[in-house]
């Protein structure tokens, strides 16, 4: 199957190709600055038709275009049912209507987490396994589960995808989705400055001197011994190990797989939530594993064909 593919994170679209397992091309759109996905589509539109172009394939050989948007979607009525100060206007936005007039092809739209661990089903770190929870660390913090190897979706379309909105601290911060201590809101990309700031010392630590504070700019300094750095790396830890151990309980997996950007820090990361679950999670049947994905920031594009794949009505 050949499918045209895009992956609306939080700062950057993800434009893909994909042919079955296979990414022939992708390219990368800065979204950060945008004020609406409407005034980003027709960047996003020219982008998929250079990767045709590219890739010498056609609109007439592609089943469709699948989108993993950062929201909640009802992917059975091809709908974006709600958002959290991103692409605000994407509610009122008529993709089906674009897709038809830009390319002649049907869509089908899924919560980016899950199409990320589509992926990571379908062709990495989960190949072959049925039970599968996914969280996806940067700019936020997404969660996806499979359970007998279906996606988790319910009733209103929003189980198992606000995995970065489970409360790890009912003292903690007040989250943007309104909530107070989700995981997100004590250790995600979006929330790293102001707790960096927060913790006492920064202003003797290198971090204070950063050009930018992120995740990679935070596990490096950790790295050469800066005490701030240090207490909010194990801060952001353990509250990715606590926030583990919860979507273990609800959805019982056999893997956990972590993916986003905060990835490239995975050999300290996946040791401290691995031993985190083995002490704390509760199972009647043993440990689930917990590994890093394989398909990094490909993940949710890759997951174009198994979702076009799905037994629902492409839109």
């Amino acid at each position: 199957m050949l499918a045209l593919s895009l992956d609306m994170g939080g700062t950057h679209i993800g434009c893909g190709i994909v042919r079955d397992n296979e990414l022939l091309g992708s390219t990368s759109l800065d979204s950060e600055l945008a004020g609406s996905l409407d005034s980003l589509l027709p960047c996003v539109t020219e982008a998929l038709r250079t990767l045709l172009k590219e890739s010498d394939a056609t609109t007439e050989e592609c089943a469709g275009i699948a989108i993993g948007f950062p929201g909640i979607v009802d992917v059975r009525n091809g709908r974006i049912l709600s958002t959290l100060k991103k692409y605000e206007d994407a509610i009122h936005l008529d993709l089906k209507r674009w897709a038809i007039e830009q390319f002649g092809l049907g869509l089908r739209i899924e919560n980016d987490a899950r199409m990320a661990l589509l992926g990571e089903q379908y062709a990495g770190a989960a190949q072959g396994v049925q039970d599968v929870v996914m969280i996806t660390l940067g700019t936020g913090i997404g969660g996806a589960a499979m359970m007998l190897g279906k996606l988790v979706r319910g009733t209103h379309a929003q189980a198992a995808c606000l995995g970065g909105h489970m409360p790890v601290n009912y003292r903690g911060h007040k989250c943007a989705c309104g909530n107070v201590g989700c995981a997100e809101a004590e250790a995600s990309g979006w929330s790293l400055l102001r707790i960096v700031r927060e913790t006492p010392g920064f202003d003797k630590s290198s971090l204070a001197s950063a050009a930018q504070i992120d995740f990679q700019t935070l596990f490096a300094a950790a790295r050469k011994g800066d005490a701030v750095a240090s207490a909010v790396q194990q801060h952001c830890l353990n509250v990715w190990a606590v926030n583990a151990v919860a979507l273990i309980h609800a959805y019982d997996p056999e893997v956990v797989v972590f993916g986003g950007g905060v990835m490239q820090s995975a050999d300290v990361i996946l040791s401290f939530v691995e031993e985190h679950v083995g002490t704390h999670a509760w199972t009647s049947w043993g440990t689930p594993r917990v590994c890093a994905a394989m398909l990094g920031g490909n993940a949710a594009l890759l997951g174009a064909v198994p979702l076009l794949s799905e037994n629902l009505p492409i839109l």
